[in-house]
C-alpha cells in the first residue's frame, strides 16, 4: 500500500513537471523570432526592465544575443550620472552599432531613473526590432512636450553637498561608535573641473580584557582636498591638487601638500566611459607637523616629491579591466618611495563562465611619520598608532558558471531573492 501511494505521488509530480515544461516551451515559442538581447548592466533593475520591455528575449550569454547592450556610467558635474548605452549588433546585425546617453539629475527619484533608462533602451532597440517578425506589433507614440524656456543657472554650475552619519557596533567584549561628516563643493564644465571636499571622522572604541580590564580609545581624522583642472584639448589637461589633513593614527598634527601636474589620455576623453589610458605626472611640496617625535627624530619637516599615476580602464563585451599604478618618492632620498598597483578584472571565458580577479599590492618605503617610542599593546589593539610595514596586499579570485535555459524573460518576486540575514 505504501509503495502504491509513493508511486502515485511520483507520477503526479512527474505529470506536473511535464505540464510546466510544455507551458514554458509554449512561452518560448511565442517569443521565437523576437530580438535576443544580452543586457550587460550590473546596476540596472533588470526585473523592472523585463516587465516594461516584453517584446524581446533576454538571454544570459552574449554569444546567444543578436544585440549586446553594454551600459556604463560616469558622475556628472551636477552630482548626477550619465548612463551610456552602447548597442553592439551581432549575427545578422553585425556592424549595426549605436550609442545613446541618458542623464540622471541629482534630485531624480529611483522611479524617474528607471523610466529614463527604459526609454533609452527602447529607443536604441527599435532599429533592430524593426527588422524582426515582431515589428508589426510595435506601436510608437509621441507626447507633445510643453513649451520649454531657457532658465539661467544662478549657481553657475556649482554643486554643494553635505552629510553626516553615525554607526554603533559591538559584542560582549568590545564596542565601537563613530561619527562621520562631509561637506563638498564642485564645479564641472567642459573646460574646468574644480572639486573641494572636507570630511571628519571620530571613532571611540571600548575593549574588555581579563588582564587589562576595560580599555578605551579615541581616533580622530580630518581631511580637506582641493583639485582644479583645466582642459587643453581632448587628450591633454593641466591642474593641481592640495591636501590638508590631521590624523592621530598617522601621527599627523598637520599635513599640507600642493602638487601641480599634467595629464595625457591616450584615448579621447569623450570615450572615457568605454576606455581610458591616463598618464598623470605631478611634483610639489609637502609639510608635516607630527604629534609625536618620529623614528627620524623629527617633530616637523618640509619635503619635495613627485608622483606618477597610470590608469587603464576598458569595458567591452568580453568583460572589463580597471588597473592603476602609482609611484611616488621624495627628492632628497629616492629610497623613500611608495609603489602601488591595483587591478580589477572581469572576464567572460566561455558561455556562462566568468572569471573575477581583484588584486592590489603596495610596496611601502616612505613611512616618515612613524613614532619613535614603542607602540603599546593598547594602541595596537585600538589602532591608534600606525605600525611599520614594507608592504600591503590584497587578492581575491572567483569563478562562476551558469547553465540552463538561454531565455530569462519571466519575473517572479515572491519570497524576495531567497537570501536571508542572520546574526551569528
Amino acid at each position: 500500500m505504501k509503495n502504491i501511494i509513493f508511486s502515485l505521488i511520483f507520477l503526479t509530480i512527474l505529470s506536473s513537471l511535464n505540464t510546466f515544461a510544455q507551458t514554458n516551451n509554449s512561452t518560448d515559442t511565442l517569443r521565437y523570432g523576437s530580438l535576443k538581447v544580452f543586457l550587460d548592466c550590473f546596476f540596472c533593475d533588470e526585473a523592472h526592465f523585463r516587465r516594461q520591455i516584453s517584446f524581446i528575449n533576454y538571454v544570459r550569454d552574449t554569444k546567444e544575443a543578436d544585440v549586446h547592450v553594454l551600459v556604463t556610467s560616469e558622475r556628472t558635474g551636477s552630482e548626477g550620472r550619465a548612463y551610456t548605452f552602447t548597442f553592439i549588433g551581432q549575427n545578422e546585425f553585425q556592424d549595426m552599432n549605436d550609442t545613446l546617453v541618458f542623464i540622471r539629475l541629482p534630485d531624480d527619484t529611483q522611479e524617474m531613473i528607471r523610466e529614463g533608462q527604459i526609454r533609452t533602451l527602447k529607443l536604441g532597440l527599435i532599429r533592430y526590432v524593426a527588422r524582426t517578425p515582431v515589428a508589426p506589433q510595435i506601436n510608437i507614440d509621441y507626447s507633445i512636450p510643453s513649451t520649454n524656456q531657457l532658465v539661467e543657472d544662478k549657481w553657475k554650475s556649482w554643486v554643494f553637498s553635505t552629510g553626516i552619519s553615525t554607526d554603533f557596533r559591538g559584542e560582549k567584549s568590545n564596542s565601537e561608535y563613530s561619527i562621520f561628516g562631509r561637506v563638498s563643493a564642485q564645479k564641472v564644465t567642459p573646460d574646468w573641473k574644480i572639486d573641494m571636499d572636507y570630511f571628519s571622522r571620530i571613532n571611540e572604541e571600548k575593549y574588555i580584557t581579563e588582564d587589562e580590564g576595560t580599555i578605551y580609545g579615541t581616533r580622530q581624522s580630518h581631511y580637506f582636498n582641493f583639485l582644479v583642472v583645466k582642459s587643453i584639448n581632448d587628450h591633454w589637461s593641466v591642474g593641481a591638487s592640495s591636501d590638508i589633513s590631521s590624523s592621530l593614527y598617522r601621527n599627523y598634527k598637520l599635513s599640507l601638500s600642493l602638487f601641480p601636474g599634467i595629464e595625457y589620455d591616450l584615448f579621447p576623453y569623450s570615450e572615457s566611459t568605454r576606455r581610458q589610458l591616463r598618464i598623470l605626472y605631478s611634483a610639489g611640496y609637502k609639510f608635516n607637523r607630527y604629534n609625536d617625535t618620529t623614528i627620524y627624530f623629527k617633530t616637523q619637516e618640509s619635503l619635495l616629491g613627485q608622483q606618477l599615476d597610470v590608469a587603464f580602464e576598458v569595458t567591452q563585451k568580453w568583460g572589463s579591466i580597471e588597473a592603476s599604478l602609482n609611484w611616488m618618492n621624495y627628492f632628497y632620498d629616492w629610497s623613500k618611495n611608495n609603489l602601488t598597483f591595483v587591478n580589477e578584472v572581469r572576464i567572460r571565458i566561455a558561455k556562462g563562465l566568468e572569471l573575477d580577479i581583484d588584486f592590489g599590492i603596495s610596496l611601502v618605503q616612505n613611512q616618515l611619520n612613524l613614532v619613535k617610542e614603542e607602540v603599546s599593546t593598547e594602541d595596537i589593539l585600538l589602532q591608534i598608532k600606525e605600525l611599520e610595514t614594507s608592504y600591503q596586499y590584497e587578492f581575491d579570485i572567483g569563478i562562476s558558471y551558469t547553465f540552463g535555459a538561454i531565455y530569462n524573460n519571466v519575473v517572479n518576486p515572491r519570497f524576495g531573492n531567497g537570501r536571508r540575514f542572520y546574526f551569528y
